[in-house]
């Protein structure tokens, strides 16, 4: 029997649900058994460590994996996504690691850089880097295609990414972000007087209708995922304001979308309309001003500015900043040059 899949869109579209209703006939089975006859390429210390970690629940309710199923039971496996493609090989990129142990490491991802492939992208991303990283490891040797990953930031988003370097540490982690108990924190510069100090923004985003490659904010209950942004000012600087955004919700371009919604897109996002003059004067000395920043900083201007989570071991709290990158600091500064006797900030 094939499981009923329903491809959730939760943390970054990392997760699949596997529902299955035991037979009218079935004897009573441990369910890390059950499960071992039901799913395709898994080993029962994954799926023990899972069950342990809570994304195997029977009736709506989580359980141990001794527990016995029964006729008629449902059970629910919320799992990670498995993707397979031969494009995926181990490559010598060296990796900015601003923290690492036995079962996990945080590193910073600079601009440009993505993820884990995908069509046109086939090299240089943080997954062939990890390939190659944790060679030898039993996340290697289990033939992960995504080692380690968890979350992911967006190709032109800086900052910092966690790794999971065991199954038992990227199980731990990714219950987590689904739990939303993960810190996440990022800087922003957007268009426009953002008038209150602080917010919040709430929205359901789902993919654009006649674009596929973008995110749209969609009136409640008509389609797409719920998704919560907080944010507070940090520093106005009269046509653009300086913002930190918390998620609540990990969702696609989540802090792009929802920002654009409110009509503060983030400054660059050549996607989402923030690369151009959205607010301001039309003189020329203006414009060029404007056009010199989108040149040091050619892409939206948002960073990942701290991460805080749960280890997967030690239960201990870790919690890792990084500080804005230089181009991003350097277009802050011409805007302080460039507001200063002429806005209020």
């Amino acid at each position: 029997m094939k499981p009923e899949i329903n491809v959730e869109k939760e943390n970054e579209e990392l997760y699949e649900e596997h529902h299955y209703t035991a037979d009218p006939g079935q004897e009573p089975m441990r369910v890390d058994k059950f499960l071992l006859n039901k799913m395709e390429s898994i080993t029962r210390n994954k799926l023990q460590n899972g069950i342990k970690d809570g994304f195997v629940s029977v009736n709506g309710k989580k359980i141990k994996a001794n527990h016995k199923v029964k006729p008629g039971d449902k059970i629910l496996v919320r799992w990670k996504k498995t993707w397979r493609t031969p494009a995926t090989l181990p490559e010598d990129i060296p990796l900015d690691i601003r923290y690492e142990d036995d079962d996990v490491m945080v590193v910073y991802k600079p601009s440009g850089m993505i993820v884990h492939p995908g069509i046109g992208n086939y090299s240089g991303t943080i997954v062939n880097a990890l390939m190659y990283y944790l060679n030898g490891t039993e996340l290697i040797e289990s033939e992960h295609e995504r080692p380690g990953i968890v979350h992911r930031i967006d190709k032109n988003t800086t900052g910092l990414l966690v790794i999971g370097k065991t199954e038992q540490a990227m199980s731990h982690l990714a219950k987590q972000f689904f739990d939303h108990t993960v810190e996440r924190r990022y800087r922003a510069l957007v268009w426009g007087y953002v008038d209150n100090d602080e917010g919040t923004i709430t929205g359901h985003i789902d993919r654009h209708q006649r674009n596929r490659k973008l995110r749209c904010v969609y009136p409640e209950g008509d389609r797409g995922k719920h998704a919560v942004t907080h944010y507070k000012v940090l520093k106005r600087y009269g046509y653009v304001t300086l913002i930190e955004c918390q998620l609540e919700t990990g969702r696609t371009h989540q802090i792009r979308v929802h920002f654009q919604h409110i009509g503060h897109p983030l400054f660059g996002d050549i996607e989402y309309g923030g690369d151009r003059i959205v607010k301001g004067t039309v003189f020329t000395k203006y414009r060029r001003f404007v056009n010199n920043c989108f040149q040091v900083m050619p892409y939206q201007a948002l960073h990942a500015f701290s991460l805080g989570f749960k280890h997967p071991k030690t239960e201990e709290r870790i919690y890792l900043e990084a500080p804005l990158p230089d181009n991003f600091k350097e277009v802050l500064d011409r805007w302080d040059r460039y507001t200063e006797g002429r806005l209020k900030k």
